[in-house]
């Protein structure tokens, strides 16, 4: 596949609520491009002479590492940045730094807790800004969610995809989004005190008008039915270790597991999680190690998707 980035050179991506549904296939066929270049040892250096900051308020393993590899990989230089390198919202504004990074680098990731600092950041720099999480969005990690759903089925178009657990946290919301704009059904499986805010609700309506997705959200288990995947996270979400007593109790009873996996009623349902994963709680090891887990292809299509998007915007 060519590589055509004209149209998206030098957008940036906070969440997929301003990009096509067009667009983002465009950028799914070249996710899978650079993934069979990268399996077939096809080594470029399309990045050679650009530089990335990757700011990190958040511990990170598959974030991290798939925007230093991908970046690297193709001849550029990332740059790490924590809390305790910068001065981020602290001494300086997210305003100044902003400013000052846009006129040292090509591209900003930034994984943090305040949507409005990778805002900020977008509206200040003057550069290509990429959403690596917030509290309110991850959608990296839905792209790479989305890629590995048509590896595995091909279309997209009427698959369900089912989230069980905690229905508030940013992969539910962003995979909403995104399965909303792109005609894929979304299910979410929760206690009433953890389903999706409103505003994300309404935000995904128009969206699933079009495309003629269907937005279910339900606490009753019957929701399952007929799911081609079911997808969860954590119980307890960073920054929020004081609730994970209360969140246990309430989550118990939307586990993933072999019972709720059958309830389907689809042999070829899949299981996938964003990871890191605490096998025992809202997944049992069974599923997550059985043949119908993809969390590993799922891991490693956050760098395929990842690098995708920055040839895009660079």
């Amino acid at each position: 596949m060519e590589i055509v980035s004209a149209p998206f050179k030098g957008r940036s991506l906070l969440t997929w609520k301003d990009w096509s549904p067009q667009e983002i296939e465009t950028l799914l066929e070249l996710s899978l491009c650079v993934k069979a270049q990268a399996h077939n040892g096809d080594i470029q250096q399309r990045f050679l002479g650009k530089t990335i900051a990757l700011i990190f308020e958040k511990r990170s393993t598959r974030t991290r590492c798939a925007f230093e590899t991908a970046f690297g990989e193709e001849g550029g230089h990332p740059v790490f940045l924590s809390l305790q390198d910068i001065q981020l919202g602290g001494k300086e504004s997210v305003q100044d730094t902003a400013r000052v990074l846009g006129r040292m680098f090509n591209a900003i990731e930034f994984r943090g807790f305040k949507q409005q600092h990778v805002e900020e950041l977008a509206s200040f720099s003057g550069i290509p800004v990429i959403n690596g999480l917030t509290d309110e969005y991850h959608p990296t990690q839905a792209l790479a969610d989305i890629m590995t759903l048509k590896e595995q089925f091909g279309a997209l178009q009427g698959l369900h995809i089912c989230f069980c657990g905690d229905g508030r946290n940013n992969v539910a919301r962003s995979l909403m989004l995104i399965c909303a704009k792109l005609g894929i059904n979304f299910s979410v499986y929760a206690p009433r005190e953890l389903f999706p805010d409103n505003a994300i609700q309404t935000l995904c309506k128009p969206f699933a008008a079009a495309s003629g997705a269907k937005i279910t959200i339900s606490d009753e288990k019957s929701v399952v039915k007929n799911a081609d995947c079911l997808y969860t996270d954590v119980w307890v979400s960073m920054g929020e270790e004081s609730l994970k007593t209360e969140r246990t109790k309430l989550l118990a009873s939307y586990q993933v597991n072999e019972s709720l996996m059958s309830a389907t009623g689809k042999s070829s349902t899949i299981f996938m999680h964003c990871l890191p994963a605490v096998k025992g709680q809202e997944v049992t090891e069974s599923v997550f190690e059985s043949a119908q887990s993809v969390v590993f292809d799922e891991a490693e299509n956050r760098k395929h998707t990842i690098k995708a998007i920055l040839l895009s915007v660079l």
